[in-house]
């Protein structure tokens, strides 16, 4: 039977008015939701996802989202699916390489900091400060007093972001190790994926139990009332993303913003101008003329 992690997240309302887990969250493997009807409510979702953003920007809210989980948990293809209407000017990817020397200088959440939105803004980490409780720990790349440092001041930094009146909400992807090895399989055969395999994920898998330790105490450290884990079972990709765009919406208190009545103009007549002769110019070659014969 395969071995998922540990659920150990926490209920409780904060002043931000997150709502706790559904009691109704499914704890056994569902049949994959069906292509149809999970396009047509993903489509409805991201719908209200825009919404949400015009909502951001009139009202000056700021909003961060933290995705976390296992290697090929499916965090990025969520992220996609969430951006995919939203203008990257006002939402934001922040997926942070390996710190230079100089960031390991600084004050560890100082990297994070800069990325943090403004007024009407969002920013989606793929992956976040929390690399020192996983894989950092894991992995040893960072020592023991730095860990301790970094469990003690993370509850301190999220409870300040959250006073400060921004809208923090941390996804846990949680998935099966017979559907991340299917995942690992499937990325080792695809050329046009093979990139998102790194040493670092096959070294997950025979640390498999190493990092469920660390995300359990994590999760006892960090899961805190003013700003909850919430995990979301990941093994069927589509209802992974459905769940965690659902529950994100139903979390934020956005409403609809009237929309400005907008009319096109009429093209104004000419004044004379000429183009400039074609022959003055240099265009790309016309490739797709070689795939209509």
């Amino acid at each position: 039977m395969a071995k998922h992690e540990q659920q150990t997240s926490k209920s409780g309302k904060s002043r931000t008015s997150q709502p706790a887990q559904p009691p109704s969250a499914s704890k056994e493997p569902t049949a994959r939701l069906p292509k149809k009807p999970y396009e047509k409510e993903l489509f409805r979702l991201q719908g209200e996802l825009v919404k949400v953003q015009e909502w951001m920007r009139t009202s000056g809210a700021r909003i961060v989202l933290i995705f976390e989980g296992r290697d090929a948990a499916g965090k990025g293809g969520t992220i996609k699916r969430v951006t995919e209407y939203l203008n990257p000017r006002l939402a934001q990817i922040a997926a942070l390489p390996k710190p230079t020397e100089r960031e390991a200088t600084q004050w560890y959440f100082q990297r994070y900091i800069s990325h943090l939105p403004a007024a009407g803004e969002m920013t989606l980490f793929d992956r976040s400060w929390y690399n020192r409780a996983g894989v950092e720990r894991v992995m040893g790349f960072c020592t023991k007093e730095q860990y301790a440092e970094f469990m003690h001041q993370c509850p301190i930094f999220e409870r300040m972001l959250v006073e400060d009146g921004v809208l923090l909400r941390k996804y846990w992807f949680s998935v099966s190790d017979s559907e991340q090895q299917k995942r690992f399989e499937a990325r080792l055969d695809d050329p046009m994926r093979r990139w998102k395999l790194s040493p670092m994920d096959l070294e997950s898998i025979s640390r498999w139990e190493s990092y469920s330790r660390a995300k359990d105490d994590m999760f006892t450290m960090t899961d805190i009332p003013e700003a909850p884990w919430f995990v979301v079972e990941s093994d069927d990709k589509r209802r992974a993303r459905i769940n965690m765009i659902a529950h994100l919406l139903s979390t934020i208190p956005y409403r609809d913003v009237p929309e400005p009545s907008l009319k096109l103009p009429k093209r104004p007549k000419s004044t004379g101008y000429e183009r400039t002769p074609r022959e003055a110019q240099t265009f790309v070659p016309d490739h797709a003329a070689v795939l209509v014969k």
